[in-house]
């Protein structure tokens, strides 16, 4: 398969140019949380546009148009051209050293990179189960953190177009600390309509609504937070250079499978002493994978083992608008031994998993965003791959709410969904919308390579795969 060349590699300032002072954002513990993981690295594999005049495919018409485009919704999100800045935190709100984190709205731009990867092709991307390794080319920021963007004074946003064989594939990677997966999708959502658009005017009305950049604190919580740490290597802990390797693979699930795999959990949970909301499609979908991940890693039965999840804030805390730009998710918990998991059946799986999410309130937010400031925490890749057990979690991420294939860039819809090299550990799973949508699923799946080629095999786990994209 075919390497992958950068043709040019650019700042994008947003349009329209803001004037006046720097605008400062101050980061908030959901966003100083995450300061210390890989980007946010997703993409979408577009056909290639259609011929024009009878002169075939005019690519630096289509990256042109890109640009334009991807400065236009920089324009919107315009804290996204900036960069982030340390300064001493307040001597009377710290004991010792400390430092405070904001995003410093400068205009300094985003990346554009520009590449081509001439040798592949759409299906070698597509028709495989397993993930090629080419696809972590197409997304700029690699092997990056959050903090590393301090340091060096790098852009917190970047965009590649990667001209394919036959396609293209367009990619983005945001810095963790400003931005969440609805953030992320959001900028892509209005990227698209406004390249669909390709209307001359840089004002142009879109249906996609406007980011709130206003960034929320609880009341009396300081601003800017000082942080007690000295340097910003305190933050991140122990590094690790190189991740332990994975297997990846994407897999689809059609909404009966779904739709099956719910109705079966919920079956099995009627009629026993448990209570509580019935569980949901997503829910009955990562137990299944749960159970099939325990099998795979030949867990003991007294091992104890956990899954992750995410709970959204925008919705359920008061104060948070649907459309906020910046970091407002919770983690959920659900713990139980491979044992349990195994014999107790599917639907208790889902229910742990219902319970974990139903755990999250407004209530509980609120008091850990109180606590935090006092007693800071970061989550760090490099615990969770260097754990005294790192072969007993999985932790899913995204959500199949985001609109994922409906980023028309103005000549076709896309055909697939890929992530770049950030955050992929064994037993990360990424959740997207299936392409076929009425409740179809895809879940991108990132195991050991002793592990991975066993849940393939795993025919009741596999029974409810589909086509491939």
């Amino acid at each position: 398969m075919g390497a992958v060349r950068i043709v040019s590699r650019r700042m994008v300032r947003p349009e329209p140019i803001t004037s006046g002072p720097p605008e400062t954002i101050h980061l908030t513990p959901w966003d100083l949380r995450l300061i210390a993981v890989d980007n946010i690295q997703k993409g979408i594999l577009l056909p290639k546009p259609p011929a024009t005049g009878g002169r075939g495919h005019d690519a630096a018409a289509m990256v042109e148009r890109l640009e334009l485009s991807f400065a236009r919704a920089l324009g919107r999100f315009y804290p996204y051209a900036g960069r982030l800045a340390v300064a001493p935190g307040s001597k009377d709100d710290a004991e010792g050293e400390s430092m405070a984190i904001s995003l410093r709205c400068s205009g300094e731009g985003a990346e554009f990179v520009h590449a081509v990867a001439p040798g592949v092709a759409v299906a070698d991307i597509t028709v495989p189960l397993c993930i090629p390794r080419v696809v972590w080319s197409f997304f700029p920021l690699d092997r990056l953190l959050g903090v590393d963007a301090i340091a060096d004074s790098r852009p917190v946003l970047a965009a590649q177009v990667t001209e394919l064989n036959d396609g293209v594939f367009v990619a983005m990677s945001a810095n963790h600390g400003v931005a969440d997966g609805t953030t992320f999708w959001h900028f892509f959502n209005t990227w698209s309509e406004i390249s669909r658009l390709n209307d001359g005017d840089v004002g142009c009305e879109i249906s996609t609504p406007l980011p709130v950049h206003r960034r929320w604190f609880l009341d009396g919580c300081p601003v800017p937070i000082p942080l007690p740490f000295g340097k910003l290597e305190d933050i991140v802990g122990q590094r690790v250079d190189t991740y332990p390797p994975v297997e990846e693979c994407f897999l689809h699930f059609s909404a009966e499978s779904v739709r099956k795999l719910k109705a079966k959990a919920n079956a099995e949970m009627t009629g026993t002493a448990v209570t509580g909301n019935a569980i949901s499609s997503l829910q009955a979908l990562l137990a299944h994978l749960w159970r099939a991940v325990c099998r795979a890693r030949r867990l003991a039965p007294d091992q104890k083992t956990a899954y992750h999840l995410l709970a959204g804030c925008r919705g359920r805390v008061d104060g948070i608008p649907a459309s906020y730009a910046g970091n407002a998710v919770e983690h959920a918990t659900a713990i139980s031994t491979a044992g349990e998991i195994l014999e107790r059946g599917l639907g208790w799986a889902a229910w742990l998993l219902n319970r974990a999410v139903a755990s999250f309130d407004e209530g509980s937010a609120r008091d850990r965003l109180a606590c935090w400031p006092r007693n800071p925490g970061f989550l760090r890749m490099s615990e969770v791959v260097t754990a005294p057990h790192p072969h007993t979690t999985v932790a899913t991420g995204s959500s199949p709410r985001f609109d994922v294939y409906g980023n028309d860039f103005g000549w076709g819809s896309p055909v697939a969904v890929r992530s770049g090299s950030g955050n992929k550990v064994d037993g990360k799973v990424t959740v997207y919308e299936g392409r076929g949508g009425g409740g179809s699923i895809a879940l991108e799946v990132c195991l050991s390579p002793e592990a991975f080629p066993r849940l393939l095999a795993d025919e009741e786990f596999m029974g409810m795969v589909g086509a491939t994209d």
